[in-house]
C-alpha cells in the first residue's frame, strides 16, 4: 500500500477496479485542517481523464507497471499481434486497447507496451512516426507552405491534413499525440 506522500507524475495505482496513472498532482495545505492532494488521473484501460482530490495520508494500492519493447507483427480480425523481441513470445492485444494508435502502426514497428503482471495495460507510441503518403490530390505549381492544406491517406490507412506541396510517395512525419503533420522527411 502507498500513501499520498508517494504520489508523483507517472505513479500508477488501483482504484475502483481500474488502473490509474497520475498525470499531475499538487499538495495543498489548508488554512485550518489537514492537507489535501489534488490530482489529474488517467485511466490506463479507457484513456479517460479524471480530477480527484485525496486527503493527505490516504492509502491506495500501488501497481507495478513494466514497459516492454514489442514489435507489431500483423492484424488478425480485431486483434493485433505483437512479439517480444527478447523472448520471441507473441501477445494478442484487442482493438479496444490499441485504440487510436492503430492509425500509426506499421508492420515491423517497435513500440512500448506496459504490462501489469502478464496483463497488457496500454500502448505507448513514439511521439512522432514517419509514414508514406499513398494517396493525395496532386500539388499545383506555386503552392506554398503557408497556403492551406489537403487530405492525404497514409500507408496505415490514416487520413491527415498536409500542406499542398505534399505528393504521393512522399514520406512525412506525423505527431501521434495530435495526428497532425509535422514535416516532410528528406530522402
Amino acid at each position: 500500500m502507498a500513501t499520498t506522500a508517494d504520489f508523483r507524475n507517472g505513479f500508477t495505482f488501483k482504484m475502483d477496479g481500474d488502473i490509474w496513472q497520475i498525470i499531475e498532482f499538487q499538495h495543498v495545505k489548508m488554512g485550518r485542517g489537514g492537507a489535501i492532494v489534488r490530482t489529474k488521473l488517467k485511466n490506463l484501460r479507457t484513456g479517460r481523464v479524471l480530477d480527484k482530490t485525496f486527503r493527505s495520508g490516504e492509502k491506495v494500492e500501488d501497481v507495478l507497471v513494466e514497459k516492454r519493447p514489442m514489435q507489431f507483427l500483423y492484424k488478425s480480425g480485431d486483434d493485433y499481434i505483437f512479439m517480444d523481441n527478447e523472448t520471441y513470445e507473441q501477445s494478442t492485444i484487442s482493438k479496444e486497447m490499441v485504440g487510436e494508435a492503430a492509425k500509426y502502426l506499421r508492420e515491423g514497428e517497435v513500440i512500448e507496451i506496459a504490462y501489469s503482471g502478464n496483463q497488457p495495460v496500454y500502448l505507448e507510441l513514439p511521439t512522432a512516426v514517419e509514414l508514406t503518403v499513398t494517396h493525395t490530390e496532386p500539388g499545383i505549381k506555386g503552392d506554398t507552405v503557408s497556403g492551406g492544406g489537403k487530405p492525404a491517406t497514409l500507408e496505415t490507412g490514416a487520413v491527415v491534413t498536409v500542406p499542398l506541396f505534399i505528393n504521393e510517395g512522399d514520406v512525412i512525419k506525423i505527431d501521434t499525440r495530435t495526428g497532425e503533420y509535422i514535416e516532410r522527411v528528406k530522402a
